[in-house]
């Protein structure tokens, strides 16, 4: 049977992740509250903001500011877009 969660992102239940992304409070928090599809676009998401505004991950400011965009996508709120971002419709 397939794990399902109520999505903070689309706001209904739906296919849960099968283990928690991050190690600690903060994974099982994403884990029960964000569904598989939602964390799925949020990787896609991350490696465009990553690869199109050349972040180094290395650098402690950008990886604070990469978690700030996390909570606001996965959280349905405005978040940061590449220049020329469209989303799929």
């Amino acid at each position: 049977m397939t794990r399902t969660v109520f999505c903070k992102k689309y706001k209904e239940e739906l296919e849960g992740m099968s283990s928690p992304p991050y190690p600690g409070e903060k994974g099982e928090e994403i884990f029960n509250t964000v569904s598989k599809k939602a964390w799925e676009e949020w990787l896609d998401h991350q490696k465009m903001l990553i690869n199109e505004g050349q972040i180094t991950l290395a650098d402690k400011e950008s990886r604070k500011w990469l978690n700030e965009q996390m909570e606001l996508f996965l959280s349905g709120e405005d978040y940061a877009k590449p220049t020329g971002f469209k989303p799929v419709e």
